[in-house]
């Protein structure tokens, strides 16, 4: 059963990671994906490749999710690219600049702020119209256990992510008459190329802390995100979903 089949999805930040893990899954169940990369071309052209071959319609593009006059650009060709619809926003481009408060500068503030949650704003806004005409629409923001919890050097990163879950939950209330829904996925520690650079020991270490004993894959998050941008989630919104393997029971 194909749940997402011809919904036309955006997921910013897609060519690698956590955002690649979406971009396939979605394609899996039949969705139109136009994703976003930031620097490196030839990986966001060989998921575009890949996603093809699923059978959907998929494209990507270069665009800075921190600037709002390339967010709406990006949404104006979407529209034009995908037959001037947007069913499902995913909010996933972020980064991460850690550092102790009193070593942190205020550069490495700013640009965490920018790209994680100034993002938000951006693409949420752009594409409200859209989705306000269409009358229906999901919008799911990737936050972070860290957002709910914090997490010592990493103020700017748990800030940015405890704001999109203020952020989800006020956009939830401003858009639910509209049939327009928003939810937040608070991801654990996922598995991706980034952690394969690790010591295994730490990386061992995190998994024995959990209680499933396993550090969460891409496809768990993927999984979570199917939910909410589908019908199967049709009565949820404003809500955040611990994906984490049960890190903060």
């Amino acid at each position: 059963m194909k749940l997402l089949q011809d919904k036309n999805v955006i997921i910013t930040g897609a060519s690698r990671g956590i955002g690649m893990g979406i971009a396939k899954v979605f394609a899996d169940h039949g969705a139109n994906v136009a994703f976003t990369y930031s620097s490196s071309e030839a990986p966001a052209l060989e998921l575009e490749k890949e996603l093809k071959a699923k059978g959907v319609n998929a494209k990507a593009y270069k665009s800075n999710a921190a600037s709002f006059k390339e967010a709406e650009e990006l949404v104006a060709k979407v529209l034009e690219d995908f037959g001037g619809r947007i069913d499902v926003l995913i909010n996933n481009a972020g980064i991460t600049k850690d550092n102790l408060l009193m070593r942190m500068s205020e550069a490495d503030f700013d640009a965490v702020i920018d790209i994680n949650l100034k993002s938000v704003f951006n693409m949420t806004k752009a594409v409200q119209r859209t989705l306000l005409k269409q009358r229906s629409g999901s919008i799911i923001n990737m936050s972070s256990v860290v957002g709910v919890k914090g997490n010592a050097g990493q103020t700017n990163y748990a800030a940015s992510k405890a704001g999109m879950i203020g952020f989800t939950k006020s956009v939830a209330l401003e858009l639910g008459s509209r049939n327009i829904r928003c939810n937040a996925i608070a991801p654990g520690f996922i598995e991706t190329e980034m952690t394969d650079k690790l010591d295994e020991k730490t990386v061992q270490g995190w998994r024995d802390g959990i209680p499933l004993k396993r550090g969460g894959s891409t496809e768990d998050i993927a999984n979570a995100c199917l939910f909410f941008a589908s019908d199967l989630s049709g009565y949820v919104t404003g809500q955040v979903l611990n994906v984490d393997g049960g890190m903060l029971t």
